[in-house]
């Protein structure tokens, strides 16, 4: 029995093997320039990319200055400019939802306000949230903004412990007044005019609602006392109570030399000498 190699034969085959490696590889490229094609494509045909706005606000209670029926034709009127001019949101396009915090008697309510937030979230996962604004539904709406690492905006929360950034309301972000900056102001006065002795915080303090006036001398309560060795004194009351303005004057003759009052809507005090 004789053996032949068959050296010709063999280098067909190798050829072969080799064109058809090349080839393989020729296609696996062609095939990841198609997927990447289809994805570009993919991607112009989505459109812009959503922008979703929550605003927790109460609906109907016009006592409050961030009332939806105050504060909604102005969100609409962003959103309707901002959608128009690509300049200012490029490949973006800007919608809201709404929440509720009133409850049935029309107040701000710190229960209504967080479950309508979660509500919220796991609905439309929004970007950020506006509102809400009163002081005690702020609160628990911004702990839980925090936690979901989403950003929250308002314009009232004016209290004093909002001044601060803490692990509580790491995004919270206020671009209104705040009873914190009306104490520093205060303080300025008292700088200003070298009272040093005394000061008598009166104010009207319902504890219902939001307690407007018990937050507003929070703010001066926390940063007059930061003024040298000035003695701070305050005094509550209740407006719908019968009131003792007999108590009242005596308080302030014998403890005040600065006075400061606070009534119904906090504004800045006036100073009595």
């Amino acid at each position: 029995m004789v053996l032949t190699r068959l050296t010709p034969a063999s280098g067909c085959l190798a050829l072969s093997s080799c064109g058809l490696k090349d080839w393989s590889g020729t296609v696996k490229l062609a095939w990841v320039a198609w997927a990447l094609y289809g994805l570009l494509q993919l991607g112009r045909a989505s459109g812009p990319e959503l922008l979703t706005v929550a605003v927790v606000l109460p609906q109907n209670n016009t006592s409050y200055p961030w009332v939806w029926r105050r504060v909604g034709p102005a969100v609409r009127l962003a959103r309707d400019a901002i959608n128009k001019d690509p300049q200012l949101l490029p490949r973006h396009r800007l919608t809201y939802v709404f929440g509720n915090c009133e409850d049935e008697l029309g107040t701000c309510s710190e229960s209504i306000a967080p479950l309508v937030a979660v509500d919220l979230k796991f609905a439309n996962n929004p970007n950020v949230f506006v509102g809400p604004g009163c002081v005690y539904t702020a609160a628990p709406v911004a702990r839980f903004t925090g936690h979901w690492k989403v950003p929250m905006l308002t314009a009232g929360a004016p209290a004093y412990g909002f001044s601060f950034r803490s692990a509580s309301y790491p995004l919270m972000t206020r671009t209104g007044p705040s009873h914190g900056k009306l104490g520093e102001y205060v303080a300025h006065v008292h700088r200003h005019f070298n009272w040093t002795k005394r000061a008598l915080f009166i104010y009207n303090d319902e504890k219902t609602d939001d307690r407007p006036c018990y937050f507003a001398v929070e703010g001066l309560y926390q940063e007059v006392p930061k003024f040298r060795n000035l003695t701070v004194f305050d005094v509550p009351f209740k407006e719908s109570a019968t009131i003792d303005y007999h108590f009242l004057i005596q308080e302030i003759r014998q403890k005040g030399r600065s006075e400061y009052q606070t009534r119904d809507q906090p504004s800045i005090p006036v100073e009595s000498r």
